[in-house]
């Protein structure tokens, strides 16, 4: 398959960017793995883009007893490990702004303390009430600490605050069903409202997923033929060739379905079907989103199988060395149902999307890590060329890679020089960091940025929540009461036969898995 490459001018380049205000911004869970991986090194890429207000100072909380200056250390190591030319003057000026406070989650008085810290801190900084708390905990800890926010007065300091300035910002899972999101939701809003919570779902800050709605919606020849009339299905795949690794005390607890569908993989299809927002406002994009999953056919449940399979990884191999079974992992019980592949087909019943089935496939331990949503058109009603023998043409398809690389192709027949009738499939490659020569920005940069300015778009409302959590609740109870094994599949493998089945028994096929 010939490759296209495209180019983009300097005149076609078109950005808006907000800086943040000065904001503060504590973190409870700050001694654990996600703040060292992933939000210290974000936070320190917007503080050297100036993308934050040099008034910026961070709280880190946590059990753990800690000075300011161990917290300092421990960052600046984190910091080096992501980018080992960190200038040293940038990298001080930043942890300098650095502080930590230890204490017990469930004691009032660690919040009567940390609220006079941060009235102290605000004062020295130069902070004008513009503060965001990051749940950066395991999610039994969520209604603890929601609830000790709210009744130390930390979610809204001063009654004549702007109380929009006071954030809260959950990590997933936000709940574990459709019951206990609603009862999360209802914890949360005794004490925060509904305009201050950001429920981060870290997919939805990678460019790709962002450029969605640009593509979509910033070009007038892709969006007429958006529809049943020119779309035969849509695939989206997020595979994994990791295997659990030291999460077996959360994802056995929860599995494939709760860790993966309800969030990232009913999110981005919910961007794919959106109907076209009235404005790039954070409510009217999400509007939007809710009426595609309200849209969403309920699962059949009997027999579940021709809606949705459940796989669970063996002993295997993966780029030729051997890795163990699911059942062999630590912390995993050797009777586990717990599934770590789902595959299932969808239907969203409106005028828009009547009848195209999407694919969703997502699993651990797979032969190749690949994250990406491929539009299959439908096929020419009538070939002309039945006198050369193609009496079919391939698809037009258009892929959104989202990882390993993010990009976008689309692939279309030409001709090719020679014979009167040579045709080839052509597939024009747009690379983000080819094109652009640069590294795509880690999601977290965005969302917290996002965050810090008070922008909603890319976080999910409470009723996208409930609604996600609706349609799976009862494919998780059939599960669950039925204590049937998952099907099996060798580490290593692309798929199983009951997945490829699932796709299969409409005359479709499951895409390679990317390979690079």
């Amino acid at each position: 398959m010939k490759e296209i490459k495209p180019s983009v001018s300097v005149q076609d380049v078109i950005c808006a960017e907000i800086t943040a205000p000065p904001t503060a911004m504590v973190v409870f869970g700050a001694s654990g793995d996600l703040t060292r991986r992933k939000l210290l090194a974000s936070i320190f890429k917007l503080y050297t883009n100036d993308l934050i207000d040099d008034k910026f100072y961070l709280l880190g909380c946590g059990r753990k007893k800690i000075s300011d200056q161990q917290f300092r250390d421990i960052a600046k190591q984190a910091l080096k490990e992501k980018n080992a030319e960190v200038p040293a003057e940038k990298l001080k000026a930043f942890t300098d702004k650095l502080h930590y406070a230890s204490g017990d989650y469930t004691d009032p008085q660690f919040y009567a303390n940390l609220k006079d810290k941060i009235a102290e801190l605000n004062k020295s900084h130069g902070i004008d009430g513009n503060i965001l708390f990051y749940l950066a905990v395991p999610p039994f800890l969520y209604p603890v600490i929601v609830q000790q926010l709210g009744d130390s007065g930390l979610s809204c300091l001063d009654e004549s605050q702007d109380q929009s300035k006071i954030r809260l910002v959950i990590e997933k899972p936000f709940g574990r069903d459709s019951k206990s999101a609603a009862e999360l939701n209802k914890i949360v809003h005794k004490c925060f409202d509904e305009s201050q919570v950001y429920r981060i779902d870290h997919y939805l800050g990678k460019e790709t997923v962002q450029n969605i709605l640009m593509f979509r919606f910033a070009n007038a020849i892709f969006e007429p033929i958006w529809k049943r009339d020119y779309i035969d299905h849509v695939q989206i795949t997020i595979a994994e060739s990791l295997g659990i690794g030291h999460r077996s005390g959360y994802y056995d607890k929860s599995g494939a379905l709760r860790d993966m569908f309800q969030n990232h993989m009913l999110s981005m299809l919910s961007l794919v079907a959106m109907e076209p927002p009235t404005s790039f406002n954070a409510d009217h994009i999400r509007d939007e989103k809710v009426k595609v999953l309200r849209s969403i056919r309920k699962f059949n449940l009997e027999p579940w199988s021709e809606s949705i399979v459940r796989g669970q990884y063996i002993e295997g191999h993966i780029d030729g060395e051997k890795v163990q079974g699911y059942h062999s992992e630590e912390g995993v019980d050797t009777d586990s149902t717990t599934e770590t592949y789902v595959a299932a087909k969808l239907f969203i019943d409106n005028w828009r999307w009547k009848d195209v089935p999407f694919y969703l496939r997502t699993g651990k331990r797979l032969s190749h890590k690949d994250t990406e949503i491929a539009i299959t058109f439908k096929k020419v009603p009538h070939s002309m060329f039945l006198s050369a023998d193609l009496e079919e043409m391939p698809p037009n398809i258009l892929v959104l890679q989202i990882q390993p690389d993010e990009g976008i192709t689309l692939s279309f027949q030409a001709k090719r020089p020679g014979s009167k009738i040579c045709m080839s499939t052509l597939r024009m490659n747009f690379n983000y960091s080819d094109i652009f020569g640069t590294e795509t920005p880690e999601a977290y940069q965005r969302l917290l940025l996002d965050c810090m300015v008070g922008d909603q778009t890319l976080f999910t409302r409470q009723d996208d929540v409930e609604i996600s959590w609706k349609l799976l609740t009862p494919i998780l109870q059939a599960w669950e009461k039925d204590k049937t094994m998952p099907f099996e599949y060798r580490a290593g493998a692309e798929s199983f036969s009951a997945a490829d089945n699932l796709i299969e028994a409409d005359g479709r096929t499951w895409r390679k898995l990317a390979t690079d």
